[in-house]
């Protein structure tokens, strides 16, 4: 998907989830619950209908502003109560969804970060990035640490280079 596009995003993660549990031969779950209003439910029958397998799966969606709850073809959401154990659960599962999606989108960035800075400097290899992460703790530590606290760890010559690097290209 090119660009920020919520709907066009989902029919295709539904799509390439599903289409692999198919050539896997997976079992298919019985409830799909997906993030998001009436948009992004359609959006992800859509992927379902594509694949043949919308009359095997149920699917709702849950808008997060009113804990709206959607079903395909019923115009009208359902409201569970507040204190309903079954809004709870789907409220957890929901969250948990965001909390994983967004430190595995962090965890993915971050290996970028570290890899476009250290595998510019000829030499800087693995055992020295983790030597300088451990020493440091965050590349905003290293950039501001003395060149010769760095050195003992890379050497002056690289030191020097990741010092110069950091402060001219790398903002935070």
């Amino acid at each position: 998907v090119e660009g920020p596009d919520d709907y066009a995003t989902m029919r295709e993660i539904v799509y390439r989830r599903y289409s692999r549990l198919i050539s896997d031969n997976s079992d298919l779950p019985q409830l799909i619950i997906i993030d998001g209003g009436k948009g992004q439910l359609n959006a992800a029958v859509e992927a379902l209908q594509s694949l043949g397998i919308l009359q095997n799966v149920e699917i709702i969606s849950i808008a997060k502003r009113l804990e709206e709850i959607f079903k395909p073809g019923d115009s009208s959401p359902l409201y569970l109560n507040k204190r309903s154990s079954s809004l709870r659960l789907i409220q957890q599962i929901r969250d948990e969804a965001h909390r994983f999606g967004i430190s595995f989108h962090r965890r993915i960035r971050d290996k970028k970060t570290l890899s476009s800075i250290f595998d510019s400097i000829s030499g800087v290899g693995e055992k020295s990035k983790h030597k300088l992460l451990r020493q440091f703790g965050s590349i905003e530590s290293i950039k501001v640490a003395p060149v010769e606290e760095i050195a003992k760890i890379i050497g002056e010559s690289k030191a020097v280079l990741l010092k110069e690097i950091l402060n001219s290209t790398y903002e935070f």
